[in-house]
């Protein structure tokens, strides 16, 4: 008996083999046909790695082992630490009080002041607190814009200054009326007018000196907008005047400290952890990616800087990465990142490993909803990814689930062509649905 089952093992192998072999064919004859030839991409660089965790094998890969500038798909890597090192809640501030001092050691929260929290537990605390308060600014060892930033976004909503202690996400909105839209009102006074000519009273547009907190509001007489723009922090010098603004109390800051004897230390958590990277990775803020990076430093370092958290982590957690990445800031802005698609393919097996499936297909956005609610709609829950856009730079990594209910990890990161990004993202579309359909 035990001889005629060997007898049928090299043959269940061999089968086994040629199944494998001939997807790898098929899908590489569709990567020629729907990206290797499309106009838009051949002009450009592509890096493809399509893996299947259950076998260990590689469906399919196209300079998967080459550099790319991956854009927002470095959240992903932002994520992974976010996950692994900021627990269930985020948080706020530590507390160290004694009879009647109390000082507060922020922890780069964006959620602060922030108006899609409602929430606001350090706040709370800061204008009931019947003690003397101080901020312990001692932690922060970064500069406001991230290494490689684009210097001509500064005020771009997308490229908010970090800091230690962040308040109304460090921007200004502006709603409706040029009068009463401004918040934080601590900036009413830095807003001049274009013109009195123009008697309209609705914005229309808004620009700030580079250097300073001072902004000029177009008006019109057409219809409301709204608009967020960056304040500059000044390191963090801005946050603690409107802070103190806000909670109607006179609160110093330290650049020093020393704890005594007796002083008790407590913590202030403010949302769960889960909702910040949800929102996070379904609409790519950047913002909150930096500050969960810093977070992640101030949580494993005692201090936060962008480039000792990242070295940490690539020596210790991420250390056998199929290619040592060049990775420089939480969100992607920066051209400097560097990632290959076997990174990223990586990367997720590991999240996938170490996490649960239910937290990862809840932060990661699926067909119709998040930056990929124009794409992959019959795709709905059976493909859970990121999107990486900069001009002439797109990315897509992610997880799915194909007709045949086997799990895939895919990247496809597409850098230096010529169009826009739409044409590029449909062809990616429409390989992996081809993908997903025959499979």
């Amino acid at each position: 008996m035990m001889k005629n089952t060997l007898r049928f093992v090299p043959v269940l192998l061999g089968s086994m083999l040629m199944v494998s072999c001939s997807v790898s064919k098929k899908i590489s004859r569709q990567a020629k046909e729907i990206l290797l030839q499309d106009s838009a991409i051949m002009a450009g660089h592509i890096g493809i790695s399509i893996y299947e965790p259950a076998t260990g094998k590689y469906w399919y890969e196209h300079d998967a082992d080459k550099y790319f500038v991956p854009a927002s798909n470095t959240k992903l890597f932002t994520l992974y630490a976010g996950m692994k090192y900021l627990g269930d809640s985020i948080l706020s501030a530590t507390i160290a009080e004694d009879a009647g001092q109390a000082y507060l050691f922020p922890n780069a929260d964006p959620t602060v002041l922030n108006s899609e929290f409602s929430y606001q537990p350090l706040m709370n605390f800061l204008k009931t607190s019947g003690k003397s308060l101080s901020i312990v600014d001692t932690a922060w060892r970064e500069s406001p814009l991230g290494y490689g930033w684009a210097w001509d976004d500064y005020a771009a909503d997308y490229m908010t200054e970090r800091s230690s202690f962040p308040v109304f996400a460090n921007a200004i909105q502006v709603k409706g009326k040029f009068a009463d839209g401004i918040s934080p009102k601590f900036f009413t006074g830095n807003f001049k007018r274009d013109s009195l000519k123009n008697k309209g009273v609705f914005i229309s547009d808004i620009q700030r000196d580079i250097d300073e907190n001072i902004f000029t509001a177009e008006s019109n007489a057409g219809k409301s907008s709204s608009f967020a723009i960056p304040y500059k922090t000044k390191n963090g010098l801005t946050n603690f005047n409107i802070l103190q603004d806000e909670a109607g109390r006179t609160i110093p800051v330290q650049h020093a400290f020393r704890r005594s004897e007796g002083m008790q230390a407590r913590k202030i958590y403010s949302v769960p952890a889960d909702s910040l990277f949800k929102t996070m990775m379904h609409r790519s803020d950047n913002f909150f990616a930096e500050q969960t990076l810093l977070m992640v430093s101030n949580t494993k370092l005692g201090y936060m800087r962008d480039g000792d958290i990242i070295n940490e982590i690539l020596k210790t957690d991420l250390s056998t990465l199929p290619q040592k990445p060049k990775w420089v800031d939480g969100s992607g802005l920066s051209r400097y990142n560097l990632f290959t698609p076997k990174d990223f393919v990586f990367l997720l097996d590991k999240m996938k490993k170490e996490f649960a499936w239910s937290r990862l297909t809840t932060i990661l956005a699926t067909g119709g909803s998040g930056t990929i609610k124009n794409y992959f709609l019959p795709e709905a829950n059976m493909i859970f990814a990121k999107t990486g856009t900069l001009s002439n730079n797109c990315a897509l990594s992610g997880y799915l689930i194909t007709k045949k209910n086997k799990l895939l990890i895919f990247s496809i990161l597409n850098n230096n062509y010529q169009t826009g990004a739409a044409p590029v993202r449909r062809q990616v579309e429409k390989f992996l649905q081809t993908i997903r359909n025959n499979n």
